[in-house]
């Protein structure tokens, strides 16, 4: 997610609606590792990758999804190794993606903010 953090300051800063999907959990081989992030703003723009592109689609729903109902959720992407190949996701693997809305009324929004300003400045 840090890789994010500039452009969601400055999606804040613009008091853009968002919702942030995090990878939170792997299991086997899979594509990105834990940490890597996705973002989609209201107007459907998105950042970031928590894929590589086999589950990109699903988390972009979800993604819509939270910013309607305002409520996170925790969703399992994974296949067989047997169906793999089928879906895209070559590596068999699992992950378990957190999504996260980022309200205008947001009460964490400030918070958000300047945790995401000292993480774009390589602060801790």
């Amino acid at each position: 997610m840090l890789d994010l953090a500039a452009e969601l300051t400055r999606w804040l800063a613009e008091g853009r609606e968002f919702a942030v999907a995090t990878v939170v959990s792997v299991g086997g081989s899979a594509p990105r590792d834990p940490g890597a992030a996705l973002a989609v703003d209201r107007a459907g723009t998105v950042i970031g990758s928590v894929s590589g592109g086999c589950v990109e689609g699903a988390v972009y729903e979800l993604c819509q999804e939270a910013l309607e109902s305002g409520r996170s959720v925790v969703e399992r992407f994974g296949y067989s190794d047997e169906d793999a190949f089928a879906v895209g996701l070559t590596c068999g693997g699992v992950i378990d993606v957190l999504v996260v809305p980022v309200g205008a009324q947001a009460p964490a929004r400030p918070v958000l903010a300047a945790a995401l300003a000292l993480a774009a400045g390589g602060e801790p």
